[in-house]
């Protein structure tokens, strides 16, 4: 019973060892550049309107009167 015991604790050691060296993985690299140099981003365009969104509809939900 104990050699059993003793099987079962290394076999769930070896599969959280290797669910710690599985999720070390992934993709290593420097980051991705952005799509737009950083002194176009800020340019503020003259002309037009600031567009805003569109109002939201207020839909009710089931727990609202709890609130």
């Amino acid at each position: 019973m104990v050699k059993t015991f003793r099987r079962s604790i290394v076999a769930a050691g070896l599969v959280v060892a290797a669910a710690l060296v599985l999720s070390g993985c992934g993709r290593k690299s420097d980051l991705d550049p952005p799509s737009m140099p950083a002194d176009q981003q800020n340019v503020r365009t003259t002309g037009g309107k600031p567009q805003s969104a569109p109002p939201k509809p207020d839909d009710p939900f089931i727990l609202d009167p709890l609130l």
